[in-house]
């Protein structure tokens, strides 16, 4: 599902916005879940880095869209910002909050679908590399080369990254399933170790970042199949 988040004070225009996200996704077979800001000012108080694209008019009362862009940038680097406008000068100073494109009002559902789909493009070439993990109160958005290993802790889970260590409420068999093919492995069944920061394995510990993880008797040989065939996929 790719999340989208709409910023426009006009409300025919937002309306227009949602209903071409919908036709587009009945086409493409797609599914979008949609938040809708009335002002730029709303979206960066209630922001959270979990939207995949937002669509933010330039023009808004209490914060037009760039300044909100460059709030936004601040805390998520990656999404996808898209600005609605009908001045086309502002696409140029799209570029110093990294906007991806712009779409000029009035807005055709043709011009939409093709920005759109260019859009979703670049999203799509992101996908693996963040993974949204649930947290309390919301969801945070974290790199996957970022993750030291994760720690089932009672009924939390504590992602160890290098911006420090993130409680969430999401279960390890969940983690582990959004994580397949990406280089984790379980080193016992408290234990999701990413494999590229294995330094080394002694006394029967998985050594990770300076701490020592134990590797249970029974996820030895697979923990250790999986090492080796990282090991040697990255020596290639």
């Amino acid at each position: 599902m790719i999340r989208i988040a709409i910023a426009e004070d006009d409300p025919p225009c937002a309306a227009q916005l949602e209903r071409y996200i919908g036709d587009y996704g009945r086409e493409t077979g797609q599914t979008f879940q949609i938040t809708r800001y009335d002002n730029g000012e709303d979206l960066v108080e209630r922001y959270r880095a979990e939207f995949d694209l937002i669509l933010m008019d330039v023009e808004m009362p209490f914060m037009d869209g760039m300044t909100a862009a460059e709030h936004i940038r601040r805390v998520d680097p990656e999404v996808i910002i898209v600005f609605v406008t009908n001045m086309a000068q502002y696409a140029i100073q799209g570029y110093s909050v990294n906007a991806l494109d712009y779409i000029l009002k009035p807005v055709s559902y043709f011009s939409f679908s093709q920005r759109l789909g260019r859009a979703l493009r670049y999203v799509r070439k992101k996908e693996g590399a963040f993974l949204m993990v649930a947290v309390k109160g919301g969801t945070i958005k974290l790199e996957v080369d970022s993750i030291f290993y994760i720690e089932r802790l009672g009924r939390q889970l504590m992602f160890h990254t290098r911006a420090g260590i993130h409680a969430s409420t999401a279960t390890l068999q969940q983690v582990e399933e959004s994580l397949e093919g990406k280089g984790f492995a379980r080193c016992n069944k408290g234990y999701l170790v990413n494999l590229q920061y294995v330094s080394g394995i002694q006394d029967g510990c998985a050594i990770v970042r300076g701490d020592k993880l134990l590797i249970s008797r029974g996820r030895r040989g697979p923990f250790l199949e999986a090492l080796t065939d990282y090991m040697g996929g990255a020596a290639r």
